[in-house]
């Protein structure tokens, strides 16, 4: 499933903002995933809502980087 996801992802390249070049896209993943662990660290204490707002960063924070 991963791998299908990731030849799906590699077809459809061109139609997301990660079409500005690898190191654009690499760079502006990295710091979403920098700040889903930042909100991770925060709210360790309360792990169900530290999953649940982590992932939620992640996911909009790619799926900006992703249409705009």
């Amino acid at each position: 499933m991963r791998i299908a996801w990731l030849w799906w992802l590699a077809r459809h390249f061109t139609e997301y903002g990660y079409s500005q070049g690898l190191l654009p896209a690499a760079i502006g993943t990295s710091a979403v995933l920098v700040t889903a662990a930042l909100v991770w660290f925060a709210l360790h204490r309360h792990r169900p809502l530290a999953v649940v707002l982590s992932g939620l960063v992640s996911a909009l924070g790619i799926g900006w980087l992703a249409f705009h």
